[in-house]
């Protein structure tokens, strides 16, 4: 999940000075009715000291529980966590100021009790508090409004690319269906690729309103996209799978893999000569898409519209990283596999 940056530069200019002249104002009333400039200052400056420490000390706790607990689902975690830290924390800080500062520094043995002090010391912390979650929960909403909308867009063009220079897919889908009826039970291998085909329209159909798909269902939806292409390309195209059954029911961007797989046909030689070998398999946490390094030479400019497409989808979905790597001899496409 991306950090929100709070800009809290104004608040902090502003708010530090004004408790330091309003707590005072209010607790210590009597000095400044009386005209007392030397307790007025005293309390002042005391009480600046203290709000200072509290104010920056727990921007830091928030700032730190949020990196330690990033996530929605980690609220009340980090609520818990952030609350016994500040808390801890703003009893130190009334500690320092009233029995080091004040007594060991400055000789000034007027101080309130440590629970009234304490108390005192919350004002700022809940201060503090309030503005920064309240500031922190509104950034958070505004930017997975902004996640939402970016995730839909790059589906929208997800799906347009995948069925980019294709009939709409509801009456393909449909006419195959009645196209299979026109063959015979004999003709296997034309039923057989027709069935196929059509799982292969089901899938785009099913799958187009989804952010993520099971790495179980993105791969059967690949292996009959592979079994298409093979029944064009024959053993000229070879493809191996190597992964771990306890990772299909992780989750990947729909299509994201087909269209690795795309690429690799479209921008390599697949012949007798050269066969196009392309290798999906499982490392760690991540999915390999690699494929030998063959490239058509053509004056056609490749767009990568596809791969730039699933870099954009994965960078709202999580953190880690879709990894390309290339060599003379391979090409290889890392992609997360999500929880």
């Amino acid at each position: 999940m991306e950090t929100v940056v709070i800009n809290d530069r104004k608040a902090r200019l502003i708010g530090i000075p004004l408790l330091a002249i309003l707590i005072p104002l209010i607790v210590h009333n009597e000095a400044f009715s009386a005209f007392d400039f030397k307790e007025m200052a005293h309390w002042i400056s005391t009480c600046l000291l203290n709000t200072f420490l509290v104010w920056e000390g727990n921007r830091y706790i928030f700032s730190r529980s949020r990196q330690f607990f990033p996530n929605y689902n980690q609220t009340t975690k980090r609520l818990i966590y952030q609350t016994l830290i500040s808390l801890s924390y703003t009893l130190l800080t009334t500690i320092f100021v009233d029995y080091f500062f004040c007594d060991y520094l400055l000789n000034y043995h007027d101080h309130p009790p440590l629970l009234l002090g304490f108390r005192i010391s919350l004002i700022p912390t809940l201060v503090v508090t309030l503005i920064y979650e309240s500031v922190y929960f509104f950034q958070s909403w505004k930017h997975n409004i902004q996640q939402t909308e970016a995730l839909a867009r790059e589906n929208v063009q997800s799906q347009l690319e995948a069925l980019k220079n294709q009939l709409d897919p509801h009456f393909l889908f449909n006419s195959l269906n009645t196209l299979a009826s026109f063959i015979g039970d004999d003709n296997t291998p034309a039923q057989k690729y027709l069935e196929q085909l059509s799982d292969v329209y089901r899938y785009v159909l099913v799958s187009r309103d989804k952010t993520t798909v099971s790495l179980e269902e993105e791969m059967a939806f690949v292996e009959s996209y592979i079994y298409l292409n093979k029944a064009r390309f024959r053993e000229n195209l070879q493809v191996e799978t190597h992964i771990d059954v306890t990772a299909y029911q992780q989750q990947i961007a729909p299509l994201s893999l087909q269209m690795l797989v795309e690429n690799a046909l479209k921008h390599n030689i697949v012949s007798k000569e050269k066969p196009l070998k392309i290798s999906i398999f499982q490392e760690n946490n991540y999915l390999n898409i690699a494929n030998n390094l063959q490239e058509k030479r053509t004056f056609e400019k490749s767009t990568k519209v596809g791969l730039q497409n699933i870099i954009n989808r994965y960078r709202l979905l999580t953190d880690q990283q879709v990894e390309i790597i290339k060599n003379d001899w391979n090409f290889t496409v890392r992609i997360p596999l999500l929880p």
